[in-house]
């Protein structure tokens, strides 16, 4: 189970004061693609599953990995998701991309969860799209932020997340920061994967 806090930003202008507020912070920046799957009979999708690759595409040694995402709740500003995950051969990942049907021919300890486990049929995989992400990951009194910008085809969101076993003292700590900075925030109640399906900003 990951749980994370979940903080969204209203607009660039408030995401770039966060940047500038954690700059002494900051870690490292991933630039990702992500790109989704379902069944072609939406075999995961309607036990509330997605299947997703991403893409770290940072220089040319390019990172990928594939993830197996379920029953995603978000309340209050936490995320609670199912999620399994393992590495994955970004050059295989970038031909499924392209014919998501290979996706039933490769070797994976999560895509074979996925074939059995949703009882994925004779008609394989089938490609949803996705979207870009910068992700800003700053280190900062125990905590590792992420900053993003999620960058769709109908918009841009801005957000802060932050991987926590203890979500409410993480975000109380968050919240309280910027607060005293007069840096606008609110809850964020969608995931960034029911955004992309939604196809329009929160």
């Amino acid at each position: 189970m990951e749980v994370e806090v979940k903080l969204k930003l209203p607009d660039s202008a408030a995401h770039q004061k966060v940047l500038s507020l954690f700059s002494p912070y900051h870690a490292k920046t991933h630039h990702q693609r992500n790109t989704f799957f379902d069944g072609a009979a939406g075999e995961l999708s309607s036990r509330r599953t997605v299947l997703r690759l991403r893409f770290y595409e940072n220089s040319d040694n390019v990172k990928c990995f594939v993830c197996l995402k379920a029953k995603a709740v978000i309340i209050d500003g936490v995320s609670r998701v199912e999620e399994d995950e393992e590495e994955f051969d970004p050059k295989i990942g970038y031909e499924c991309v392209s014919e998501p049907k290979k996706l039933m021919e490769v070797e994976s300890r999560v895509l074979k969860r996925a074939k059995e486990e949703f009882d994925v049929a004779e008609g394989g995989f089938i490609g949803l799209g996705g979207f870009k992400n910068v992700r800003n990951v700053f280190e900062w009194n125990g905590l590792e932020l992420e900053v993003d910008e999620t960058i769709y085809d109908f918009g841009t969101c801005y957000e802060i997340e932050c991987e926590s076993t203890e979500p409410e003292k993480a975000k109380a700590m968050i919240e309280a920061l910027l607060k005293e900075n007069d840096i606008d925030y609110s809850y964020s109640q969608v995931s960034k994967f029911a955004t992309f399906r939604a196809g329009k900003l929160p």
